[in-house]
């Protein structure tokens, strides 16, 4: 199975994306989503994209980020999908 995989970046943040035709899970550095971003807010960044194009739940999602803070990494994951 083939991943497409790009890069975002937002301020001093820099998310890799690993994106490939799955059940919907998010992973952040290893931990689920709602793990990594515990706030409703910052979890709408990230899902935004997937709802926009009406593909949530279609792909499995793994994510690397480092940098910044958490408001910069989660929109660095919403520019790299």
């Amino acid at each position: 199975m083939s991943y497409i995989t790009t890069i975002g970046r937002r301020k001093t943040s820099v998310a890799r994306i690993y994106l490939k035709a799955g059940s919907g899970n998010i992973s952040v550095n290893g931990r689920a989503l709602d793990t990594y971003f515990p706030t409703t807010s910052m979890q709408m960044i990230v899902n935004q994209p997937m709802e926009l194009t009406e593909t949530a739940g279609q792909f499995d999602v793994k994510v690397n980020v480092y940098g910044g803070g958490f408001k910069g990494q989660a929109e660095a994951i919403r520019l790299g999908l």
